[in-house]
């Protein structure tokens, strides 16, 4: 039983760096001398990395919140994780946690497919980024980390 709650303490701090590196880090959309992320477009010229703050517009606005809210939940499930590690009775499930774990996963699915969605086309120049990816890998390992919390039983 340590070990199972080991791994999975262990899967969800995997998910909670993944979620904090696709939401800080310049690059989810690349190419060429441009990139891109949730808050400024970067562009090298003429030897000089220069960034100007993202556009204003409502869907990056909204992609920016979501990706916020996953983090945020997902911090939150790990609190109460330990929280209910240690104060749960026994034979108890962890549905508290499971719940904002499971929301979280809902929340970056949503922030990137209004980013996939919304993004500027231009396919020949860019493309999607680590960060992006970064982004839909942590929402099946989030969601499954979730669904583990269900099924999660404390025996001791």
């Amino acid at each position: 039983m340590l070990f199972i709650l080991l791994g999975v303490l262990i899967l969800h701090l995997i998910i909670l760096i993944l979620l904090f590196v696709s939401t800080a880090v310049s690059a989810w959309s690349v190419g060429g001398q441009k990139s891109t992320d949730l808050w400024y477009n970067c562009m090298t010229n003429n030897g000089g990395y220069h960034c100007k703050p993202a556009s204003s517009e409502d869907w990056i606005q909204a992609v920016q919140a979501l990706m916020i809210l996953s983090l945020l939940f997902c911090f939150f499930s790990l609190i109460a994780f330990l929280y209910q590690l240690f104060r749960l009775v026994k034979g108890g499930r962890f549905f508290f946690t499971a719940i904002f774990q499971i929301l979280a996963s809902v929340f970056v699915m949503c922030g990137a497919i209004i980013y996939t969605v919304m993004s500027p086309d231009d396919a020949s120049i860019t493309q999607f980024g680590y960060a992006y990816v970064l982004a839909w890998v942590a929402f099946p390992l989030c969601l499954i980390s979730g669904l583990i919390y269900i099924v999660l039983r404390k025996k001791e």
